[in-house]
């Protein structure tokens, strides 16, 4: 316990430093060279320097060899390094894809089913390496068996099922729900920060090492980028970081076996998935500055959890975004509670 404590905080130390360090380079580099975006929720329009997701990637992939070092060396842990390894695969992947789509994404042609499809390729290696966890709960139908027998195929693991199909959609989903919620200054560093919190704790509270160091080695790395997008932002993370966020979450519950608590965790995203299908996906989150420093909802139907608290009250962007936050806290320790009490087990 004592190695595996040491493990988790050496992760999560160099992670945080790593991306802490890197941030400002990138910040100054970015604003040279022009790559920057324009902070909307702003009456000043002001410049923000993009891709700060690249620095979270650097500072996760740090945790995560040093967390290798570290089981090489205390050979006190039990760890799956094939399994740790294929989930750090799959975040990198989907954070480099994501590097890509900040570079020519849908403003420069990419469509939007394409966008949604990115993170397929990168569920790959979680597939390859035939993670299964059955058995399996479905509501009205009891546990799934581990095999079925299909005529002219013979017996067939549901393993394979989970690895070839639930996977890759877990993924892909998750990405792109986290792809969602964003657009406010510390929104989507701040959600993602208390969901893996919470599965960091959950999956240590299981046993589940993999999960758990994947949980906190990326929970370090948004922690110090938040530090530099908490209003008034000096960085926005991009695509890079909120599909390598969604990845993220759905690698630890995959790694973890906690796959409902993953779902129930996600409640906004599945609020904030109602709200943008009524307008085929085609509406974003930002809200309109006022002179008074407050944040208005456009005008016509709320197409975003932000417009709805921005509805509620005359509020600031840092009031929205704390407001959301802190209804993601709640669902968090509500989740938390369950599962240690042996709810979900």
């Amino acid at each position: 316990m004592l190695a595996l404590l040491l493990t988790l905080l050496v992760s999560f130390a160099v992670s945080f430093a790593v991306t802490n360090h890197f941030l400002p380079f990138l910040i100054e580099r970015m604003k040279k060279r022009g790559i920057t975006g324009i902070d909307v929720n702003k009456l000043n329009k002001a410049k923000v320097a993009e891709m700060g997701g690249v620095c979270v990637w650097l500072g996760f992939s740090a945790g995560i060899i040093s967390a290798i070092f570290c089981f090489s060396y205390l050979n006190s842990i039990e760890l799956n390094l094939t399994f740790l390894l294929a989930g750090f695969t799959t975040i990198a992947m989907v954070g480099f894809l994501g590097v890509i789509d900040d570079l020519i994404g849908w403003k420069n042609g990419i469509r939007q089913w394409q966008h949604a499809l990115i993170p397929v390729f990168a569920a790959l290696p979680l597939m390859a390496v035939k993670i299964s966890n059955p058995p399996i709960k479905l509501p009205f139908f009891g546990f799934v068996p581990e095999t079925y027998a299909i005529p002219f195929f013979g017996v067939v693991s549901f393993g394979i099922i989970y690895s070839l199909v639930f996977v890759p959609v877990g993924v892909t989903g998750a990405s792109n729900a986290a792809n969602m919620l964003a657009g406010l200054n510390g929104l989507e560093a701040g959600l993602g920060s208390i969901i893996l919190a919470t599965l960091a704790a959950i999956s240590f509270n299981a046993g589940q090492v993999e999960a758990a160091l994947v949980a906190v080695a990326m929970l370090a790395a948004l922690l110090a980028f938040l530090r530099f997008n908490w209003f008034p932002g000096k960085a926005f993370g991009g695509d890079s970081l909120t599909l390598m966020i969604g990845a993220g979450i759905a690698t630890i519950v995959i790694l973890g076996n906690i796959e409902k608590i993953g779902i129930l965790l996600m409640a906004l995203y599945f609020a904030e998935l109602y709200l943008k299908g009524r307008f085929k996906m085609q509406r974003e989150g930002f809200g309109i500055p006022q002179k008074d420093g407050t944040l208005a909802a456009p005008p016509g139907k709320a197409s975003s959890i932000t417009h709805i608290v921005m509805r509620a009250g005359k509020y600031t962007e840092k009031q929205v975004v704390a407001i959301i936050l802190g209804a993601q806290a709640l669902i968090s320790v509500a989740v938390f509670s369950l599962s240690f009490f042996g709810l979900f087990w």
